[in-house]
């Protein structure tokens, strides 16, 4: 394929895939998540744990936050789907491995994964090359979000229907959004047919975090405003449930660093946990 249709995934989407790999490779057991999926998919260099953004001192409460996010949201689907929910969607969907490691449920379901052509393509190309394969229930859906492309549109035109509950996520996004389109993508999904559920990671406000990790959160804001995507919102849990509510959720709830921490990390030895008051969860169902 072509660069114009097959673009290796964004720093962000490797980064993060790589953190759950290096959970696996040097935290002790039990792990939280148990995911090499994505280090499967890029193939990086011999020594790739020696790079600076792989620092396991320095990753240690990031990668603690993206393994509980990630558990949490795959706790929440394989619930819904024993309640006999079918849909699930992934907006921004990255390197997610659920459909991979999980067939267990996923098969249970119709999984759609959103995201940009080019990386998206990529994706499809390495899950074949690796023998992973792309099973009927697993719909990809590319958006061309900067041509304008509607994901909802895309979305229906894949198979989705409307007028049946699904399980909505969204991690590691908002942050790039303007409050506004927040609010759009939250009302757009309220309108889900009853019983749905959507869950999407917020950032806090720099100040309120943890003194351990507020260096790396400063250092990460001034690399996406370098690159040209600065983060562009930051919410309190209270605007963020006020938010969800006001755009037409039933219901919200936030899901604190904490919480995280006394379900997936109490019996640690190590200390491993989420850090207070960073990237946090709402859970909002329609």
């Amino acid at each position: 394929m072509n660069n114009e249709r097959d673009v290796a995934p964004d720093s962000t989407a490797a980064r993060v895939a790589l953190w759950r790999a290096l959970h696996v490779e040097v935290d002790a057991p039990p792990h939280v998540l148990d995911d090499e999926i994505g280090l499967r998919l890029l193939d990086p260099e011999p020594g790739w744990q020696r790079r600076g953004d792989m620092d396991q001192g320095f990753t240690r409460p990031f990668r603690a936050s993206i393994v509980a996010r990630a558990r949490f949201i795959e706790d929440l689907v394989a619930e819904q789907a024993g309640r006999g929910l079918e849909q699930y969607v992934i907006l921004g969907a990255g390197l997610d491995s659920f459909a991979q490691r999980r067939p267990d449920v996923a098969a249970r379901l119709r999984v759609f994964e959103i995201d940009r052509p080019g990386p998206q393509a990529w994706k499809r190309r390495r899950l074949l090359e690796l023998g992973l394969g792309v099973p009927d229930w697993l719909r990809f859906v590319p958006v061309d979000f900067e041509a304008g492309e509607s994901w909802w549109g895309r979305l229906t035109a894949a198979g989705f229907d409307g007028g049946k509950p699904a399980v909505v996520v969204s991690t590691g996004v908002s942050m790039y959004l303007t409050k506004e389109a927040n609010a759009a993508t939250l009302r757009q999904i309220a309108t889900l047919a009853s019983g749905s559920t959507f869950a999407m990671t917020f950032l806090l406000p720099l100040g309120m975090a943890d003194a351990e990790v507020r260096p790396g959160l400063e250092m990460a804001e001034k690399g996406a405003r370098a690159s040209g995507t600065p983060f562009l919102s930051f919410f309190r849990p209270m605007e963020i449930l006020d938010l969800a509510r006001g755009q037409g959720f039933k219901e919200a709830r936030h899901v604190s660093a904490d919480e995280l921490a006394r379900r997936y990390f109490s019996d640690r030895a190590d200390g491993l946990r989420p850090p207070a008051n960073a990237e946090e969860l709402l859970v909002a169902t329609t």
